[in-house]
């Protein structure tokens, strides 16, 4: 097999080849977003002596000089104690290419490809890949936890060409919840995999599986009682916006308040995921009741929701919202007009600025009553004038 993708000129006392996700994703025909090197026989001196950069904290990786690619000194690693930090790495130069593509999780992702373009693939992950299945190198998989988010994380991303975790490899994952392991995982490497999984294809395949091998409870608990509402409205989002935010938001909302605050505590999410799944739990009944509401209670919705002055993070909520109501059992393919006359109301009456009332000679809390009155007025306007007979 030859590849399509150029090398880059490498000093000739290197030996260098292409691993991993790129050769997976070539032979799957998808585009190819980041290449990683592993370098055989060398040593960390000999890197730097060559220009490279180190950035490596646990095992020696480096970045080219020119590309900014990373290259990494084949290693083995050896389990020495819990989690996936518990390991004893030798990066000597005596590692050969195969033992440094057996510590792998993955037969996909095993891969490598010589300066020539030759596929070396010693565990069979071209044919696995054909397969599509996602298969385990070798039984030192249940040494990382870190592993079965890898794995729930690859489901997510392959579900749609129709991949399947082997039984084994499932039951390894198995063994990882049951024995503890899973326990070691820190906060901050399950919300990067859990992230990673809201921008692929299916996202809701990430907890599927997770559930599948029984860590929902010990790393997600709140989710596990409402996990197929999040997971539908998961789906829902997911065919509406690709956004992470809305993603995310549309996946917690389900879960009770307190759920959704410790969740995104233990994960460390970052503020904009926080703030936007407690905004669609809290004001889910708001969405869904909006085209009932007297415009008076419209307008205070708006600003509980910050509307007028963010109508960025408004239009996160409305995605959201809809995606959580369309996940009610039945409802999917109801007509769900709430957004569109959400996002009119809101535009009509977000038009309307303290600076377009100066003519009244009003101030303060008076000029905030008269501007009121205005955008409720432009909210009856929009009511009025809607077509809600389209969605009868």
């Amino acid at each position: 097999m030859r590849s399509n993708v150029k090398q880059v000129a490498e000093p000739t006392q290197l030996q260098v080849y292409l691993v991993g996700g790129a050769i997976r994703d070539k032979l799957l025909g998808l585009q190819v977003k980041e290449r990683d090197w592993v370098v055989i026989g060398a040593s960390r001196k000999q890197m730097l002596k060559l220009g490279y950069r180190e950035v490596g904290n646990s095992f020696p990786v480096f970045l080219h000089p020119e590309t900014s690619e990373e290259y990494a000194l084949a290693r083995t690693e050896t389990k020495t104690g819990p989690g996936y930090k518990g390991f004893k790495v030798d990066a000597s130069a005596d590692v050969t290419l195969e033992e440094d593509l057996l510590r792998r999780d993955l037969t996909i992702n095993a891969m490598a490809e010589n300066p020539a373009g030759g596929l070396i693939d010693p565990y069979g992950g071209r044919q696995d890949l054909e397969a599509r299945v996602l298969r385990h190198v070798s039984p030192a998989f249940v040494e990382d936890p870190v592993r079965v988010l890898r794995v729930a994380r690859f489901q997510a991303r392959l579900a749609g060409l129709n991949f399947r975790i082997a039984p084994e490899t499932m039951a390894l994952m198995k063994q990882i919840v049951d024995n503890g392991e899973i326990d070691n995982l820190v906060a901050e490497r399950i919300w990067q995999e859990l992230h990673k999984s809201l921008l692929t294809t299916q996202p809701w395949q990430f907890f599927v599986t997770l559930a599948a091998c029984g860590a929902i409870s010990r790393i997600l608990a709140p989710a596990e009682p409402v996990l197929d509402e999040c997971n539908r409205a998961l789906r829902c989002a997911s065919s509406h916006s690709d956004d992470p935010v809305v993603r995310f938001a549309a996946w917690a909302a389900p879960i009770d308040l307190a759920g959704i605050r410790s969740t995104c505590e233990h994960l460390k999410t970052p503020r904009e995921y926080t703030d936007l799944a407690v905004l669609t739990h809290q004001y889910g009944d708001f969405f869904q009741q909006s085209t009932q509401l007297p415009p008076p209670e419209v307008l205070d919705g708006f600003k509980a929701l910050d509307a007028f002055r963010r109508p960025e993070r408004f239009e996160q909520f409305l995605l959201a919202a809809e995606a959580v109501s369309r996940a009610q059992p039945g409802k999917e393919h109801w007509p769900h007009p709430q957004r569109e006359y959400l996002h009119t109301a809101q535009l009509q009456a977000g038009s309307i600025a303290a600076k377009d009332l100066t003519k009244v000679r009003l101030q303060g809390k008076a000029l905030a009553n008269e501007l009121d009155i205005h955008r409720r007025a432009a909210i009856s306007k929009v009511k009025r004038t809607y077509r809600w007979a389209k969605f009868r």
